[in-house]
């Protein structure tokens, strides 16, 4: 599939944006483990999360769909077990999330993914979990494994790395635990699990980045209502921002301070980004953002605690440094070589086609802003963000943008093309 993209004579109109991929992911997970009926409104209906959906029916989980809402009968922590692969697609929130789930299970399960989730490092939740007491068969290190759960006991343990899936892997599996665990991050990642695991009425502790929690724990399913999911909306955030007399108005966003960072760069930058009718859905902040182009963006330095908080949103961000006046400098950012591409290394090869003056360190990117893009055949490889970062930087160059194997946005956006080519039409 390829995708088309010119520059608008405005970009106008308003988007409710599809829900948040890494809060369906848990939402189905805990639902699956409470005791009860957990009902998930405004899940997002895409690839990744019909692969939790498909592990977790494989693991005896009754799930269904009514009326746009999702009913997971829950199993109040125990899994059947599973004859068939377990697999995770192109998902890695599924398979680390599993494993923690699995580590508690008393049976072996085999996880696996497609090529790309395979060469993705494994062995940062292997090794906390076996800590715990789950067992794995071979080194470790990617998909496909074997893993045997059992009796679990807490540990502490400290990661060198900001990850929101390892800490949900293993608070997961504390759930099961004797005794207590204590998970500590250098920086605080995104804390939809301690959230959510709250909801569902466990007992939780969080202070800074330090995470408690006393096993065994069980869950009681609950009525989940998904906010927008802003990895998705700050694809149209930038669009917005680098279009001189563009108004986009985002419903429904999800704004955790833990996920916002994109919000507080753009600002930064510049951007004329207002948010407005702030509220409260189940623990999760929620608003919606009014976004206006046309004023002057200039470079910065991103680096250090608030990567966590906006590493998904880096190709986009990206878009508006070219946009912007002046050097951005993105550092600490080296997650990014082990997503569902070396995000470092497509950035830097198709944006550059398309003439932007984009430099590639160990850990990050250099970006000289300023520069006249001009329209190129690009490629996604592989990876969802990156098609779509490349399609609105189409929106901002001379000349025709042509995404090639865009098919690979229906992973996290299936509905994104139409919903661009509804603003790009208005006006």
């Amino acid at each position: 599939m390829i995708i088309i993209t010119n520059k608008p004579e405005r970009l106008s109109g308003e988007l409710i944006m599809p829900g948040d991929k890494s809060i369906t992911h848990r939402a189905l997970i805990f639902g699956a483990l409470a005791k009860g009926i957990t009902e998930i409104k405004g899940y997002l209906d895409a690839e990744d999360c019909r692969s939790t959906i498909k592990c977790l029916r494989r693991l005896g989980v009754n799930i269904s769909a009514r009326r746009g809402r999702l009913l997971v009968e829950g199993r109040n922590m125990q899994m059947a077990e599973s004859a068939k692969v377990l697999d995770a697609g192109n998902s890695g929130t599924t398979a680390r999330l599993l494993l923690g789930l699995l580590a508690g299970q008393p049976f072996s399960a085999v996880v696996t993914g497609d090529i790309s989730l395979q060469k993705r490092p494994m062995r940062r939740v292997v090794e906390p979990l076996r800590q715990m007491g789950a067992t794995f068969k071979g080194e470790g290190e990617q998909l496909p494994l074997n893993i045997s759960g059992g009796k679990l006991k807490g540990i502490r343990y400290s990661s060198s790395k900001a990850s929101a899936q390892v800490k949900s892997a293993v608070l997961i599996a504390a759930l099961f635990a004797e005794g207590q665990t204590v998970y500590d991050e250098p920086y605080l990642s995104r804390n939809h699990t301690e959230l959510m695991l709250s909801d569902f009425a466990a007992e939780i502790k969080s202070r800074g980045s330090q995470v408690t929690l006393e096993g065994p724990q069980n869950l009681k399913g609950r009525q989940v209502l998904v906010p927008g999911d802003i990895s998705a909306a700050a694809f149209f955030m930038v669009a917005a921002a680098i279009n001189p007399g563009a108004e986009v108005l985002l419903k429904n966003v999800g704004i955790n301070p833990t996920r916002s960072g994109i919000i507080d760069i753009l600002k930064n930058m510049g951007t004329d980004l207002i948010i407005q009718n702030k509220r409260i859905w189940g623990s999760e902040p929620v608003a919606d953002i009014m976004i206006r182009g046309g004023a002057k963006l200039h470079g910065i330095k991103i680096d250090g605690e608030i990567i966590p908080r906006l590493i998904d949103e880096i190709p986009a961000i990206a878009v508006a440094a070219a946009a912007a006046e002046g050097k951005t400098v993105i550092a600490d950012a080296g997650e990014l070589r082990v997503k569902e591409s070396d995000r470092i290394s497509a950035v830097t090869s198709q944006f550059t086609r398309m003439g932007m003056a984009v430099t590639e360190t160990e850990d990050g990117l250099i970006i000289e802003g300023g520069s006249r893009l001009k329209g190129a055949e690009v490629n996604s490889m592989g990876d969802h963000r990156i098609a779509m970062a490349l399609a609105v930087a189409g929106l901002a160059a001379e000349g025709e943008t042509a995404v090639h194997d865009a098919e690979v946005i229906k992973i996290s956006f299936p509905g994104f093309i139409p919903a661009l080519r509804s603003l790009v039409n208005k006006g």
